[in-house]
């Protein structure tokens, strides 16, 4: 495997009154309208910790804190490139009444409970997205102070 295809991202898990924030994007390789966690990849000289809370920014509008990660997903895509991603738990208390998207690729927001993401009209992006809403169900909750910072 080179280089070119292996992939650090990382992935923002939010949480509020018991449903998650996913995003509406097309899908790069199939051209079809999928489902995500706001996600994307880790910048160079980017510390995990920015970047994710980068991504929510550009995807959501949202300006957030996490308050765990759940750890490292690992995904054999279609277009044969390898991505590791790193998963982010962000549970606010609140949300401004107003948020939107600050990247053209989301094409919308949206919230669903667990049950309802599985009966959603438009497919998950990879199983990387429900697989981290069955670890945040399972109460799995690291310490953000287990990811050193880079020296």
């Amino acid at each position: 495997m080179s280089r070119e295809t292996l992939h650090l991202t990382v992935a923002a898990i939010v949480q509020f009154e018991h449903k998650f924030l996913l995003v509406e994007e097309i899908d790069k390789l199939s051209g079809q309208r999928v489902l995500n966690q706001p996600a994307g990849h880790v910048e160079q000289d980017e510390e995990l910790l920015n970047a994710v809370k980068r991504e929510l920014y550009e995807e959501t509008g949202l300006l957030l804190e996490p308050t765990a990660w759940l750890g490292i997903s690992q995904l054999k895509a279609a277009n044969n490139h390898r991505y590791v991603r790193v998963n982010f738990v962000f549970e606010p208390t609140s949300l401004p009444q107003r948020y939107q998207p600050q990247d053209r690729d989301i094409l919308a927001l949206h919230w669903f409970s667990a049950n309802e993401l599985l009966q959603a009209a438009l497919p998950v992006r990879s199983a990387l997205v429900s697989d981290a809403v069955k670890l945040y169900q399972q109460g799995v909750r690291l310490p953000l102070g287990l990811i050193q910072p880079a020296r």
